[in-house]
């Protein structure tokens, strides 16, 4: 496997990185208001907003185009401990970045398992329940098509 310099797995963290990113902000602030661990940081890079280039491809795998822009926020912050964290989510909200870059500092650090038990994995698990309720509802709408036999063989 493939480890940063602080030894965390890389596809372990971008695995948090991207739950953190997609997660809805009620949820990581509900977390983060009862999480009990107190951090002091330093922001190395307060939020700040921009556009970012979003790129489809034709049926899903198809040739790359540019599909539009995007708003994303990131933030980057040092924890007193060293631990530096990064990132990035959709939008204009700054608390949900710089609060996301905290947890991924965190995740980095010796908090790591409260971090992942308290804010990780329950926001992946309210995640998974809402990408079941949306499959749940698109296979509602789903059509199955089939080839009806005119009777021209009787």
């Amino acid at each position: 496997m493939t480890q940063n310099i602080l030894g965390a797995d890389i596809r372990s963290r971008q695995h948090w990185m991207a739950i953190l990113a997609k997660a809805m902000w009620d949820n990581l602030e509900q977390m983060w208001k009862s999480f009990p661990i107190s951090c002091p940081y330093t922001l190395l890079r307060k939020p700040e907003t921009g556009l970012v280039m979003v790129e489809g491809r034709t049926g899903g795998t198809g040739a790359p185009f540019n599909l539009g822009e995007t708003t994303v926020t990131r933030c980057t912050v040092s924890l007193q401990s060293g631990e530096v964290g990064h990132a990035y989510v959709m939008g204009r909200n700054h608390q949900h970045a710089e609060i996301a870059a905290i947890c991924d500092a965190l995740m980095q650090s010796k908090h790591h398992n409260k971090t992942a038990r308290e804010i990780i994995e329950p926001l992946e698990r309210l995640a998974q329940k809402g990408n079941a309720k949306q499959a749940a509802k698109a296979a509602a709408t789903k059509v199955d098509f089939f080839t009806v036999v005119r009777g021209e063989d009787e």
